[in-house]
């Protein structure tokens, strides 16, 4: 009798090894990450003076890569190593943290739905402040660019928010040779051109605003996101919903291990 109950409760191989294979990938991923992210501060010289991580006034792309890589990185560890040793208190801690991802990830998305206006404002903000800092670190100068030529947008709502940068402010006594420009990732591309002109804003808002359209993107980022959101919606609602099904498959396999390692355990017990 003893021997039948115990073969009747039995670990499953196959949820075992699947998260365990699934989650090595996210460990070594979260790993590279961290990596990257740590290169890319030693470069910059960040690692030998820790304090400068905060002297930014806008954000260090870096952080991104930190925090994303840091998640992963646990969560890949807590997954792994507790499907492969059959450690329940790891195992749980990963469907909890899972799961709370989860949670903040859904109240993300219903907050943002509700308070529109608000998230618009900070938005604004936000590209502002990073405005600000354009100049003061490469990664941010990148990121910036980045998003100015992939949304043919310039600043927040406009090209005159530059002005908010001490060398694009078209203030008399600015000594800046970039005043009253904005960076070459607002302007229009030209088919012809094989080259970057990274010339092409200088003096640009010195010109009327009528002429303006003609070598810039006088749109800003912030409608040019919202647009981009509109065009883009089955895309983004299904990447969304694609990531929450793959949380909750995670949590229910690793759920559904423990409860397959305690019944094991306590046939064991009871043998």
């Amino acid at each position: 009798m003893s021997g039948n109950h115990f073969k009747g409760h039995e670990v499953s191989c196959c949820i075992k090894y699947f998260i365990f294979g699934f989650n090595i990938l996210f460990w070594l991923l979260g790993m590279a990450l961290v990596g990257i992210g740590l290169w890319a501060w030693s470069e910059k010289g960040v690692l030998s003076n820790i304090s400068s991580i905060t002297d930014l006034g806008g954000l260090d792309p870096v952080w991104l890569f930190m925090v994303v890589g840091g998640v992963m990185f646990i969560l890949g560890f807590a997954g792994c190593i507790g499907a492969l040793r059959e450690n329940t208190f790891l195992l749980k801690f990963f469907s909890v943290f899972l799961g709370i991802i989860f949670f903040l990830e859904l109240t993300t998305g219903v907050l943002a739905f509700v308070f529109k206006d608000w998230i618009k404002d900070q938005l604004n903000l936000f590209i502002n402040n990073n405005i600000r800092a354009y100049r003061d670190d490469i990664d941010l100068q990148n990121l910036i660019d980045f998003t100015q030529e992939y949304w043919e947008c310039c600043g927040a709502f406009g090209a005159d928010d530059w002005n908010l940068n001490i060398y694009f402010n078209c203030t008399d006594g600015n000594p800046s040779r970039e005043k009253c420009g904005v960076p070459f990732s607002c302007c229009t591309k030209d088919p012809a051109e094989d080259v970057i002109n990274t010339q092409c804003g200088y003096d640009i808002r010195a010109k009327p605003d009528s002429e303006q359209k003609d070598y810039i993107n006088v749109k800003g980022c912030v409608p040019q996101f919202e647009k981009w959101l509109q065009d883009n919606l089955t895309l983004v609602a299904g990447i969304f919903i694609g990531v929450a099904l793959l949380q909750i498959f995670g949590i229910c396999l690793a759920q559904n291990l423990v409860s397959d390692i305690e019944a094991v355990r306590a046939s064991c017990f009871f043998t």
